[in-house]
């Protein structure tokens, strides 16, 4: 069997802009912090050596462009971003395959609005919120001759607690309402996600990978919306077959049926280590599916920088990410896309 190894990672990257330009409470970077933020994101990328690597936070693309150029080994590489302005953080891609095209989903799909209903006065209604905060990006990639990946690279809303009015964070309802405004929004930009994902992948064998951000856990609701559940054990095979067609699987987890370990966090806030940060593949990459084009092998991650501040007086520097890098290996089975493409043409 022929065979072919490609590497992909997620990156946030914090907050990427260039110098002396301002962002968040009248933030900016010096020129000695901007030079230290770009050789540290290029020490990562090196270290990564991934051919695709989805990126999140990039206020301006030409931080990133420096950044890719520093590291010295993307040459000739393509990178895109979405709906770049360089007043909010946005995202890109970065690929050493050709890009055959690329989508900005900013809009969400008219059938991911979520309706409330009264049950006292069956009075119905929406959602105010019908656009990402951060506009997904989709990238079609050319891994190998005419046959293509469609990489999608998200940022879902953050947990910060979205206060209004005077509330504030000593007040415990008042937090508790904050949080639960940031959950909506998660939760409504992940059905939105939920809804592209499943046009992009219903009747058809190219395999997607999503990458990026999704501001919670592998187990939480929200995320779970994203990946989509598994079809019920007891359902008739035909149903099956159409929810696995448009599922997306975690790595860490398709890795860790292989291990005896999992040490998989990407982010430490006041003394809670989580995941954030992930790479899902749809069953074409699954080994277990008889049909499958290529398997998940080593997944690894950059979190060595990542410490716990309840446990240490150590400060983070601002160069640096406070997100962990996810990178994972696939390998893709050529005979098997050969013969795809052959069919085809």
């Amino acid at each position: 069997m022929k065979k072919k190894t490609i590497k992909v990672a997620t990156f946030n990257v914090l907050n990427l802009l260039l110098p002396e330009v301002e962002y968040y409470d009248n933030k900016k970077y010096t020129q000695i912090e901007y030079e230290r933020k770009i050789d540290w994101i290029a020490g990562q990328l090196i270290a990564m050596n991934a051919d695709i690597v989805g990126f999140q936070e990039v206020f301006q693309l030409e931080a990133l462009q420096a950044a890719v150029e520093r590291s010295g080994i993307y040459k000739g590489a393509h990178i895109i971003g979405a709906k770049q302005d360089g007043i909010l953080p946005r995202l890109a891609i970065l690929s050493r395959f050709p890009i055959s095209a690329s989508t900005v989903y900013e809009n969400f799909p008219e059938d991911s609005l979520i309706e409330l209903e009264n049950h006292e006065t069956s009075e119905k209604i929406t959602l105010p919120y019908k656009k990402f905060s951060r506009p997904v990006l989709q990238a079609d990639i050319k891994v190998h001759e005419d046959f293509i990946i469609s990489f999608f690279v998200v940022h879902l809303k953050s947990k910060r607690p979205g206060f209004i009015n005077n509330e504030n964070r000593d007040n415990p309802v008042h937090l508790a309402k904050g949080q639960t405004r940031s959950l909506l929004i998660r939760s409504a930009e992940a059905t939105a996600l939920r809804s592209i994902l499943s046009a992009t992948m219903k009747g058809n064998e190219r395999p997607v990978i999503l990458m990026g951000d999704v501001n919670d856990n592998g187990i939480s609701v929200s995320t779970r919306i994203v990946s989509g559940e598994i079809p019920f054990r007891k359902l008739p095979s035909e149903i099956k077959q159409n929810v696995w067609d448009v599922l997306l699987y975690h790595v860490k987890d398709l890795q860790a049926r292989k291990s005896f370990h999992d040490f998989y966090y990407t982010h430490v806030h006041n003394g809670h280590y989580e995941s954030l940060d992930h790479i899902m593949v749809s069953q074409e990459l699954v080994s277990e599916n008889p049909r499958s084009i290529g398997r998940v092998g080593y997944v690894s991650l950059l979190n060595d920088h990542l410490f716990d501040s309840t446990l240490s007086n150590e400060k983070p520097k601002s160069w640096q990410s406070d997100h962990g890098q996810v990178s994972v290996t696939i390998e893709l089975n050529l005979d098997r896309i050969e013969h795809l493409v052959s069919q085809k043409l």
